[in-house]
């Protein structure tokens, strides 16, 4: 169970890394190296805090997810990632900054990555009797 923990953690950590990052570049302009300065910088320090805290989320998820693959096998944990995108996508649609739309085609897709996993994970009571035998 530890390893479904920290595989848990990595997906929620991925999860808010995407949501900080985007959010963070949605309020910076366009940048070109040349005019970098750190007084224009200085007017964008909460936009500039979200990104690096998103890359350090990333940073985290990395780690959990290395104590994920210690414990669990491949195909049982690299599933788990997929939860990310059914996060975000529904964070998405309901946080009001980032002003996406629900469409019934993305949220058909995102009820199909979930009834993968489930698939993945659930076990047909056919397999568990031949295993029995």
């Amino acid at each position: 169970m530890k390893g479904y923990g920290w595989g848990a953690a990595s997906v929620v950590l991925v999860t808010c890394a995407q949501l900080l990052m985007k959010w963070g570049m949605m309020q910076l302009p366009l940048f070109s190296l040349p005019a970098l300065s750190m007084t224009l910088l200085a007017g964008y320090i909460a936009p500039l805090s979200a990104v690096i805290c998103g890359v350090f989320a990333y940073a985290l998820s990395m780690m959990c997810w290395f104590f994920a693959l210690r414990q669990l096998p491949l195909n049982r944990a690299y599933p788990l990632l997929s939860i990310s995108y059914a996060l975000v996508y529904l964070a998405a649609v309901i946080l009001p900054w980032f002003n996406e739309s629900l469409h019934w085609l993305k949220t058909v897709g995102t009820l199909c990555i979930l009834l993968g996993i489930w698939l993945i994970y659930s076990k047909p009571e056919g397999i568990k009797r031949l295993k029995a035998k």
